[in-house]
């Protein structure tokens, strides 16, 4: 139990401490670490996908990253070495998410991450592999499961930053 406690109490201070350095950034940002830092400048995100880059038509994109439409901007090229193909993706209209709407799930940069990870798993293997690991039934409703349950939930759109 103290354990499980401890775990809730790390959680929730590591998310308090993002909101902290995200409300600093914006209200003193320092020549150190300009605003918007923590974003690529090309706004590009890019994949290696395990095929040729023939094998990649940007104009048949798998359903992930089709369902931007024409606010995406996708480039295919050989990877280095000839290991592969680099697969990248952006938004033509990069918005600026807030810490509060990354934390309520609306970030359209990260939907996009998640995004192109399903369309390699597509390209790759031909299916987007799942793994649900939470309990079926019914939890007890605390505040740190209901912390734990945001965190879930957000978690598949962050990935490695």
């Amino acid at each position: 139990m103290t354990s499980a406690l401890g775990s809730v109490a790390s959680l929730a201070a590591r998310a308090g401490g993002s909101v902290v350095r995200q409300v600093r950034s914006i209200v003193d940002p320092s020549p150190a670490r300009p605003a918007g830092a923590d974003r690529p400048a090309s706004g590009w995100l890019v994949v290696t996908v395990f095929r040729e880059p023939s094998e990649i038509d940007t104009d048949r994109l798998p359903a992930p990253l089709a369902e931007f439409g024409d606010q995406l901007e996708v480039r295919v090229r050989a990877a280095a070495d000839g290991k592969g193909t680099e697969l990248g993706a952006r938004l033509r209209d990069r918005p600026s998410g807030s810490a509060l709407g990354r934390l309520g799930g609306s970030d359209p940069q990260a939907d996009l991450r998640s995004a192109l990870r399903r369309a390699k798993q597509l390209i790759e293997v031909g299916e987007v592999l799942a793994v649900d690991p939470a309990p079926h039934g019914e939890r007890t409703a605390t505040p740190g499961g209901a912390l734990l349950e945001m965190w879930t939930r957000v978690a598949p759109k962050a990935g490695v930053r």
